[in-house]
């Protein structure tokens, strides 16, 4: 035992003396995985008793796609975190969602299967590990599009008006008239069929057959709607200060957390943070690090932050992970600066998309016509479930904008 232990001194020490990277700490953000619609059309023949746990629920595909991630992630980090669960090296955060909590055990069970010493029952390969959350009403770090912000509904009213939103809207006037007769609906715009898309995605994923209207072509446009929706929500127009009431606070956060990790004089023992979320999270981040790729994530995807110190110097590296198939994910850069972009480099390039004080920044004359208009743009946006959700957050998240994240 202890000449192992002199060998793995040694070559720590090795490695350093010739200036390889160490990783020092990692953030990670990933979408929950496959699960049922999170709401439907009127005429849609599928309705929610037609799910096993009805809507918005994790279904099996779902926690098999985080058990796998949860692998690939113990495998990408093997030797740099326990292989055991060691709760002084990764704390894992999630929306209060039933998809995303459940989620983030899959990717626990991946990462950390016990071994025969930790088994509570003989055979059985999980064990319980914590998964930290806050109520949705109290959330201000991952449950965006946040909708407490007058100035951000402001933006997203300048929006509508621009030139690329009234061009799609244009483009796309007939086949919007046919959706919302195909589907019952009373409106159809550009930002809300998106959760048309999200249905007849689902529903094909799991089986069901879609109805007679529903072509290829019919789904490739929905598509390319719903990701649109995705590219204005943060970006398109006044991308930068839409992060900074947005994307910008969870930035800020893994900012704060990278450079406690880098502080030489920290008694920090965390080696991984893990935030377990949504699409539009994702999105949110994306771009306010201004790497978007204005696609909508898929299930399980995830973006990684990683900080190395060489020489005694900092860098962070970026990768998103969007596709199982391959065996490494995406390497990402940071607009401005290499791909190990040095962590100081790193916070000057980000800094206009960090809010300074977001209370202030988000106060407008807000006209007593503006509440009406900020419920529909919700039920649009959002849907009717999250939306009366986020409706309900107002009070709570006045009170959370007054303390520290």
């Amino acid at each position: 035992m202890d000449s192992c232990f002199l060998i793995v001194v040694f070559v720590f020490a090795f490695s350093l003396s010739n200036g390889e990277s160490t990783l020092k700490f990692v953030s990670v953000l990933y979408r929950h995985g496959d699960r049922s619609p999170t709401e439907t059309y009127p005429n849609d023949p599928y309705k929610e008793s037609d799910w096993p746990q009805g809507f918005g629920q994790l279904s099996k595909e779902g926690m098999k796609q985080h058990y796998e991630l949860g692998q690939f992630l113990m495998e990408r980090y093997k030797g740099f975190l326990s292989e055991s669960y060691n709760q002084h090296e990764i704390f894992i955060r999630s929306t209060d969602l039933n998809r995303t909590l459940m989620s983030a055990q899959a990717n626990l069970a991946g990462m950390f299967p016990p071994d025969r010493c930790e088994e509570f029952i003989p055979g059985l390969k999980w064990q319980p590990i914590p998964v930290h959350t806050v109520p949705e009403a109290m959330d201000c770090l991952l449950s965006f599009p946040l909708r407490d912000c007058p100035r951000y509904t402001q933006l997203m009213n300048e929006t509508e008006k621009s030139d690329i939103f009234q061009n799609m809207t244009k483009n796309n006037r007939e086949f919007l008239e046919m959706v919302r007769d195909k589907t019952g609906l009373d409106t159809a715009s550009v930002d809300s069929v998106w959760f048309v898309y999200d249905a007849l995605f689902c529903e094909k994923n799991h089986g069901k057959s879609l109805p007679d209207w529903v072509t290829p072509d019919v789904m490739e446009q929905l598509k390319v709607l719903k990701d649109f929706s995705y590219q204005i929500m943060f970006g398109v127009y006044a991308q930068k200060e839409k992060c900074r009431l947005q994307g910008g606070l969870l930035l800020n956060q893994i900012i704060q957390s990278l450079s406690a990790a880098a502080d030489p004089h920290t008694k920090q023992q965390l080696k991984m943070m893990v935030y377990s979320a949504h699409d539009t999270t994702i999105v949110a981040l994306q771009e306010a690090l201004n790497v978007f790729n204005g696609l909508q994530p898929p299930f399980a995807s995830c973006h990684l932050i990683e900080l190395h110190q060489e020489n005694g110097t900092f860098s962070v590296e970026m990768f998103y992970r969007n596709d199982s198939t391959v065996s490494e994910p995406y390497a990402e850069s940071l607009p401005g600066c290499s791909q190990r972009c040095p962590l100081e480099e790193f916070k000057r390039l980000t800094r206009d998309v960090i809010p300074q004080d977001r209370n202030k920044e988000c106060q407008i004359k807000k006209e007593a016509s503006d509440a009406e208009d900020v419920k529909s743009k919700l039920v649009r946006i959002l849907g009717r479930t999250r939306s009366k959700q986020v409706n309900e957050m107002s009070d709570c998240m006045q009170r959370c904008f007054s303390l520290p994240v």
